[in-house]
């Protein structure tokens, strides 16, 4: 059952079919390298291609690093802290479909709380449509450049929606560092800084590995954040909106499952290298 939709999706990439044809073509039709010829020599393809590895990259990095400043700041035992530590988990295990509507109600121009608050407190000129603008001019010292808006957005709602996953990781294995080790970078007179960077680092590396490849697999796949939030627009197509364009839109069975098949390729192949680079050197040769 694992194989048969591999299988299946394999010889579709192969073949010229769109839905009207799916049924008459049969499971051996005309093989081709069509579809592949039509993925590669789209720019649209290597655009939304481009996305994904800065949606994937910057939303992995976003979801560790407020993980991981979570999992610190509520590291001291406090009156309440259970309580607060189960409220870091409700952006991951609320449904989706909630989550998206809260954003896009608090981030619309017309009315959300995002732009009441911006252009009465912040100074903002006018509202920010920050789910169908492609880009924003901003200053910053003297220069004036353009700013992702859409992508930017759906980037920090990855990372606030997976940061949670971090956090019980990272939180787990902050519980697991002797307290030795600490205490006797503190009577050696270590900063803050120093033992977080000497001492403590050190002991969350594998894990922070772990969930960073954990995360990018998931954030390369993900279709459904995006879709709701702002349908593949304003610059935020990635490769798995794409696939459901050309198969819902157009109607390509053909080149919608090439799409996946390539998304597929270009994952094994990044994991495989992150993979090998992570492994002891003895495992490599």
């Amino acid at each position: 059952m694992v194989v048969v939709p591999i299988l299946w999706t394999v010889l579709l990439a192969f073949q010229r079919l769109r839905l009207l044809n799916l049924r008459s073509a049969g499971l051996f039709g005309e093989f081709t390298l069509g579809n592949f010829d039509n993925v590669f020599g789209a720019p649209s393809f290597w655009s939304a291609l481009a996305t994904t590895l800065a949606y994937s990259v910057l939303g992995t990095a976003g979801a560790i690093g407020i993980g991981l400043a979570a999992a610190l700041a509520l590291r001291r035992p406090f009156r309440g802290r259970g309580f607060v530590r189960a409220l870091m988990l409700l952006p991951y295990v609320a449904p989706i479909v909630a989550v998206t509507f809260a954003w896009t109600t608090m981030l619309n121009p017309q009315f959300g709380v995002t732009n009441h608050w911006g252009t009465r407190l912040l100074g903002w000129d006018e509202p920010i449509a920050f789910l169908s603008q492609r880009s924003s001019e901003v200053s910053l010292f003297g220069l004036t450049f353009g700013v992702p808006t859409a992508l930017l957005t759906v980037i920090a709602f990855e990372a606030w929606r997976s940061f949670p996953f971090a956090f019980l990781f990272l939180t787990a294995r902050l519980q697991a560092v002797p307290a030795v080790l600490e205490e006797a970078a503190r009577v050696d007179g270590a900063t803050l800084t120093q033992r977080f960077r000497h001492v403590l680092l050190p002991q969350l590396m594998p894990t922070i590995a772990v969930l960073a490849v954990l995360r990018f697999i998931w954030t390369f796949n993900s279709f459904d954040d995006i879709y709701l939030l702002t349908g593949g627009g304003a610059g935020t197509e990635v490769v798995a909106v794409s696939v459901f364009n050309s198969l819902t839109a157009r109607g390509n069975i053909g080149e919608a499952a090439a799409q996946a098949l390539v998304l597929a390729a270009i994952l094994a192949v990044l994991v495989g290298l992150y993979l090998w680079r992570l492994a002891p050197r003895e495992e490599r040769s």
